[in-house]
């Protein structure tokens, strides 16, 4: 599809294309995703020379498959596999920061240019996890999992009618998802991110929480 894409815009002079990657997949070799984007970038690279490629970090908000998955895990399950000993790092970035990054790259006179999207913080897998059992208010045994019974346990999830992990992406959770400096950041460009991590989970989390919907009437109430 990006190739049929980068062609069509070829076609018709577009002035610049933009296109969603991902960051942290260059040395992902082992992951289908990740080969997948990168195949993806070559394609338009070659077919369309005004380009813009953006490589976000995990991009979170309420309608993500990053938090919202995990949070679901840790409702109902009594422990956390931390996989990778819950060190891979990532610069989660917020789909408004995001979207503004798009915007201003639209207006811009850039083109024929990649850059990294990032979030204004760097956190561990673990923190992230820890970040997410503060906010829907949960107590779970954060445990690491050895890496054959990672896979035994995205080989089980995966089964699942919507899958909780798959393997492909207990793969890419081996690989460091930050800027990797071989390409300019949206920082570089002046295009701050400024969305923190713990105050915009805690604006969905409610979900996940005993009660549901409910707790978030019961919080408003006990604030009054």
């Amino acid at each position: 599809m990006p190739n049929l894409l980068a062609q069509a815009a070829n076609k018709i002079n577009l002035d610049k294309f933009i296109h969603i990657s991902a960051l942290g997949i260059e040395d992902a070799f082992d992951s289908k995703y990740a080969k997948s984007k990168i195949e993806g970038e070559k394609k338009i690279i070659k077919n369309f020379s005004n380009s813009i490629i953006l490589k976000p970090s995990i991009i979170y908000s309420v309608d993500d498959n990053f938090t919202t998955r995990f949070m679901k895990l840790l409702s109902i399950l009594p422990i956390m596999p931390l996989y990778y000993s819950g060190n891979t790092k990532f610069t989660p970035i917020h789909v408004s920061d995001i979207v503004n990054i798009i915007y201003k790259m639209v207006e811009s006179k850039n083109k024929n240019i990649i850059l990294e999207c990032i979030g204004p913080e760097t956190l561990s897998f673990k923190e992230i996890i820890k970040i997410l059992l503060n906010s829907i208010e949960k107590k779970r045994l954060l445990i690491p999992f050895p890496t054959p019974l990672a896979k035994l346990s995205a080989k089980l999830l995966q089964l699942l009618p919507q899958p909780l992990l798959t393997e492909d992406q207990l793969k890419l959770l081996k690989y460091d998802n930050i800027k990797s400096g071989k390409y300019k950041n949206n920082f570089d460009l002046g295009l701050d991110a400024k969305k923190k991590f713990s105050d915009e989970i805690v604006k969905y989390s409610y979900n996940w929480k005993s009660g549901g919907q409910y707790s978030k009437i019961n919080n408003t109430i006990k604030v009054k």
